[in-house]
């Protein structure tokens, strides 16, 4: 039986053949921000909160032109910075955390990209998430699963969490993927949602993981 009552060995047994499946469907599935350097993908994760990666991308070119080091962030007229990221939203806030957070690598990094989850965490605007983005897609440390709204409802429907808290999804997810997964996953997953499972209307005759699926009630 899958889902709320299946035991965990069948359950993570499961998670890995869904994992083996979507890496079939989507062999070339990988960050969708565009990035040069870690410092780029810190920058861009930052501006992707609450907002596309697609806008982000069409954001970013210009942006890392003018700003190419931690230093240029930290010394840059506030106004300029917020008109260039104005299109991603909330760019008041957004400029703020970024200058608070290159000026932080610039103060105790030596103006370079920590590699630990408790350095990143540390930055001003950093989350365990963009923290999980940067140490597992610049520098391939897998520290944990990045948890996005794409991941959150792909986990609750193929029944590996219960939960909505993207701390508490992250902690079920490690129990259950291979770290060797643990990078890939999201980016998988953010396919599939893209792809197959929206929100409001999941394609699942075209699902080519249904039949492991609690949602679709197939075994």
């Amino acid at each position: 039986m899958m889902g709320r009552d299946e035991d965990p060995e069948v359950r993570r047994s499961r998670t890995r053949e869904i994992i083996r499946r979507l890496k079939g469907i989507y062999p070339d599935a990988e960050c969708s921000l565009t990035y040069e350097n870690p410092l780029q993908l810190l920058i861009a994760t930052m501006l992707s909160a609450q907002c596309t990666d697609e806008r982000v991308n069409m954001v970013t070119p210009l942006l890392f032109e003018r700003y190419p080091t931690a230093a240029d962030y930290a010394d840059a007229l506030p106004e300029e910075l917020e008109d260039l990221i104005r299109s991603t939203g909330f760019f008041r806030n957004k400029a703020r955390n970024i200058q608070g957070c290159c000026q932080a690598l610039v103060d105790r990094h030596g103006g370079e990209v920590p590699r630990s989850m408790d350095e990143l965490v540390a930055l001003d605007g950093v989350g365990r998430k963009t923290a999980n983005v940067v140490l597992g897609n610049a520098f391939g440390i897998a520290e944990g699963v990045v948890v996005d709204t794409h991941v959150r409802r792909i986990s609750n429907r193929l029944g590996l969490t219960r939960r909505q808290d993207p701390v508490k999804i992250e902690q079920d997810l490690i129990g259950l993927v291979p770290r060797s997964d643990w990078v890939d996953l999201p980016h998988l997953f953010i396919h599939h949602g893209r792809a197959i499972c929206s929100a409001r209307a999941p394609d699942c005759d075209a699902c080519g993981v249904g039949a492991l699926c609690p949602s679709q009630g197939r075994a």
